[in-house]
């Protein structure tokens, strides 16, 4: 048998790693490694950019404040996140531009909320409506679902929306809305300019369709030209948050756009109309919507979801869900309260934040959208 040589040992190795010339060598090594990535990420994020930079996918309506341009192909910018965003010829965010005809060829159910609807921040397949979409393609009475919601709707807009979709023509055979805990403060502080009510257009000061998300998107260099670079930073940083949890102690304590479901509000975030007078008109106009879709025979249902904070916060019998609850008997077909199933499954799980939410955000992530989908469809695919 041959003798083996005699093996280096650990010290050796590492005085050879960080030698000054091997130092210098990988060093090198891995700028030139890096300056290629970043030079890869800049060219595939200019090449993907491009419509966006001439065309705004938020912009204002008259009648209804704000919307989604339709025809949309591009990307959008939530936070620090950059995503595809693709919307159709109503300015609904779909998975494809596409021509949505005004007769429904099948059972056709039109969703309307806010960002939690438009499902802000994330592609249109891995969201609640487009997987819901994705099941109604598959049976074989086909359902067809459209997502009229756009970030900070309230039911002023989706009263005016849904009737200008009507008044255009466009057919449907269910509406639901889903009931954003933050509307409340949007019906006391805004969107006085579109409201019929003189009432309430005395409040206007402003030119409708002015409200911030109709605004266009304020540009950021480096998620513009480096996409991929971008999206590595924030998998680091949110898992990095994850493991401090400050973030998770955050929502504990806070309350900004769902302070009237918790104790001693402050009243400075509702004014002019003050909290009461912000659900006296969401009552209102919710009335008005259930008014207008029962002249037309269209059931109206409503959902309602809790915030991350709402959760944190032990929330469960929230004052949003009971307002609705106690609207719906006499003005909906059905009201499918969501909180039980995302306090059981926070209960059964100790991460449920940071898989149901996105980390520094109160939006749905992938997985939370995929709970809202399973949760509606029991209710809407039955």
């Amino acid at each position: 048998m041959q003798d083996q040589p005699p093996s280096r040992p650990p010290t050796s190795f590492l005085k050879a790693c960080f030698a000054p010339r091997r130092l210098l060598i990988n060093t090198a090594l891995f700028l030139y490694c890096l300056a290629l990535f970043l030079l890869f990420d800049f060219l595939y994020s200019a090449f993907t950019t491009g419509q966006e930079r001439e065309r705004i996918a938020r912009v204002a309506d008259a009648v209804y404040d704000h919307g989604l341009a339709a025809n949309f192909d591009g990307y959008d910018i939530w936070g620090e996140a950059r995503y595809p965003l693709f919307t159709n010829s109503l300015g609904f965010k779909d998975g494809s531009v596409r021509e949505v005809p005004l007769k429904a060829g099948s059972r056709r159910v039109l969703l309307i909320g806010d960002s939690f609807t438009e499902a802000i921040g994330t592609p249109y397949e891995n969201t609640f409506v487009g997987l819901l979409n994705r099941a109604g393609d598959e049976r074989a009475e086909r359902v067809e679902f459209l997502d009229a919601g756009v970030a900070s709707y309230s039911p002023s807009i989706y009263y005016k929306k849904v009737k200008y979709l009507l008044d255009r023509g466009l057919q449907f055979d269910e509406v639901v809305l889903l009931s954003d805990s933050s509307d409340v403060e949007d019906e006391a502080t805004s969107y006085f300019c579109i409201d019929d009510d003189p009432k309430y257009q005395k409040f206007c000061t402003t030119t409708p369709g002015t409200h911030p998300p109709a605004s266009p998107i304020k540009r950021d260099f480096f998620i513009d030209h480096f996409a991929v670079t971008n999206r590595v930073r924030i998998t680091l940083k949110r898992w990095v948050q994850s493991a401090i949890g400050n973030r998770r102690r955050a929502i504990e304590h806070d309350h900004n756009r769902i302070g009237w479901t918790a104790p001693n509000p402050d009243p400075a975030h509702y004014q002019p109309l003050g909290i009461d007078g912000g659900i006296a008109r969401s009552l209102q106009n919710m009335t008005r919507l259930s008014d207008l879709l029962a002249s037309h025979g269209i059931p109206l249902t409503i959902v309602v979801y809790p915030w991350a904070q709402q959760i944190a916060q032990n929330d469960r019998d929230s004052r949003q869900v009971r307002l609705w609850r106690d609207f719906c008997p006499t003005h909906c077909k059905v009201f499918i309260d969501l909180f039980p199933a995302f306090f059981a499954a926070a209960d059964a799980d100790k991460d449920w934040y940071e898989r149901l939410y996105i980390l520094g955000d109160d939006h749905f992530s992938i997985a939370g959208n995929r709970m809202l989908f399973e949760e509606l469809a029991k209710r809407l695919l039955r």
